[in-house]
């Protein structure tokens, strides 16, 4: 199910140009309203449920319509994310909570070296990845 944005808890990030969740979508279906400053979903359609947006957003005004065999009719599931984890509050039917955190990471925020490791880049032309290495093979023309 989509994505869509409580409109009495969005201030479309403080009025910046870019919003938080048109930052983090990575369908670019988010969109600014400029007359209300308030964010909306321009093509629920095309929404692929990850939850980017309802994580990264810092007024906890986008939610997911979940589906019934997750979360039944009524219910709800809330992300809230920090540096160091996921707050999942679950909400159900008859108003009980329950909440889970995990956290998002084990090293310290800037400590990972991607690339540490890995070989230098090699020929644009080579149809290897660039951490195989061997023989090259022929390119097509």
């Amino acid at each position: 199910m989509p994505t869509f944005v409580h409109t009495e808890k969005c201030d479309g990030c403080k009025g910046g140009d870019v919003t938080v969740c048109m930052y983090i979508c990575p369908h670019d279906l988010m969109a600014l309203d400029t007359e209300r400053m308030k964010a909306y979903n321009q093509e629920p359609d095309q929404c692929w449920e990850c939850m980017s947006c309802v994580k990264a957003c810092p007024q906890q005004a986008i939610e997911v319509r979940s589906y019934a065999d997750f979360v039944p009719m009524g219910g709800a599931v809330i992300p809230l994310r920090t540096d160091e984890a996921i707050m999942w509050t679950i909400k159900f039917r008859d108003g009980e909570l329950k909440r889970f955190k995990f956290p998002v990471r084990t090293t310290p925020v800037g400590s990972i070296d991607p690339y540490g490791g890995k070989p230098e880049a090699g020929d644009i032309n080579s149809q290897l990845l660039f951490t195989e290495v061997g023989q090259d093979m022929p390119t097509i023309s």
